[in-house]
């Protein structure tokens, strides 16, 4: 084992004991500090003479200097024998140690064989700005936060990223719902009965009968967000807006959450809007839209919306697009928040599918055994 490319001699040393991982491969950490940061290097051979480095450390932080005597292993959570480096199952817990700052530091955590291939991924995590006022935020205490985490990839045309949520996010869904073949004609507008739209995910496909008799988008405007802030979810073409919506229905039918379309779809290309209304004052209610470059002769209509609460986060065409939006509803809360399809479109358009699931909460910083969700 050779120190790597911009690490000093001095600065990589003291390997741990050797432990071989479920595929057969040994695996071995070395201290080690490079660009600022203290770290753990993993090296790792099937033969035990031939060794490569991981391309990502076991641990790293820029908050000490080099770790000395590193060391990683098992511990019983049962008894109080030793364990053999190589036991990897779920009557252990592994700790890492080091030495740093004149201090020895440890942490135990699960090992998790799987995840340590990092699963070949590019994750992004966006950032969630506030739409209130900043009166608001101090009087909160706190502005902003991480939108989910997605994967990303270039589609396969070259011409665009795509994102989609990381599948873990799976995970947290719950009571699902499910409509199939359902005919919006013209104007019509139905409940998804079963769901609250307070926390949800949602995706849906819809198909377009009648493609051909739909009207030409004017993409004079290069930009889509200037054409659709000229307009409203109220706009009538012959197709759109349609799709659905999070709000409460007052005796007026008045919409006073947000609405999700895709107006004016020709040839190779749909709109993906979101539009944001709100009883609230001293919002930003910006539109927000997108030309999403898809064959619809070929493909249907696909959308998947997050809604977490005042979080809105919808993807269409299978990820080639992504809108983050906030809306801060005064009725629609909680129970109260109910989903909705509608077609403000003069023709008709068929959901093919639309599944919807709950969302629970996320488990973060648990303790205890993962059945005890009451000390999370």
């Amino acid at each position: 084992m050779t120190p790597p490319i911009g690490v000093n001699g001095d600065n990589f040393r003291d390997p741990t004991t050797a432990w071989q991982g479920p595929d057969g491969t040994w695996k071995v950490v070395i201290g080690s500090y490079s660009n600022k940061q203290g770290m753990a290097i993993i090296y790792q051979s099937k033969d035990f003479v031939n060794w490569t480095m991981h391309p990502k450390p076991l641990y790293s932080t820029s908050k000490t200097d080099m770790w000395e005597c590193p060391d990683f292993f098992p511990v019983s959570i049962n008894n109080t024998n030793g364990v053999e480096t190589s036991v990897t199952n779920p009557s252990v817990r592994h700790v890492m140690k080091a030495s740093f700052n004149s201090h020895n530091y440890y942490f135990v955590g699960t090992y998790d064989t799987e995840q340590e291939n990092k699963k070949n991924r590019r994750i992004l995590w966006a950032w969630v700005n506030e739409s209130n006022s900043s009166e608001d935020d101090i009087h909160k205490g706190w502005s902003g936060l991480q939108a989910i985490p997605r994967k990303i990839w270039i589609d396969r045309s070259g011409k665009q990223l795509v994102q989609w949520p990381v599948e873990e996010l799976n995970n947290l869904r719950d009571n699902q719902v499910y409509v199939y073949g359902k005919h919006l004609k013209s104007g019509s507008v139905f409940e998804v009965s079963g769901i609250t739209a307070s926390k949800v995910d949602i995706e849906t496909m819809f198909e377009l009968p009648e493609l051909e008799e739909a009207e030409f988008m004017d993409t004079s405007l290069v930009d889509p967000q200037l054409i659709c802030d000229r307009k409203d979810s109220f706009v009538t073409g012959k197709y759109g807006p349609f799709v659905s919506r999070r709000d409460w229905l007052l005796l007026s039918r008045t919409i006073h959450s947000c609405a999700i379309g895709h107006p004016h779809s020709f040839d190779s290309m749909f709109k993906h809007v979101i539009y944001r209304s709100s009883l609230r004052n001293n919002l930003d209610k910006t539109t927000y839209g997108a030309f999403v470059d898809i064959d619809l002769h070929q493909e249907m209509v696909p959308l998947r919306t997050l809604i977490d609460h005042s979080i809105i986060e919808s993807f269409g065409g299978k990820g080639r697009t992504c809108i983050t939006a906030r809306v801060y509803p005064k009725l629609a809360i909680n129970n109260e928040g109910h989903l909705f399809a509608f077609n403000n479109g003069t023709l008709s358009v068929t959901i093919s599918s639309l599944h919807a699931w709950s969302l629970n909460k996320a488990k973060i910083n648990c303790r205890g055994s993962l059945e005890n969700t009451e000390s999370c």
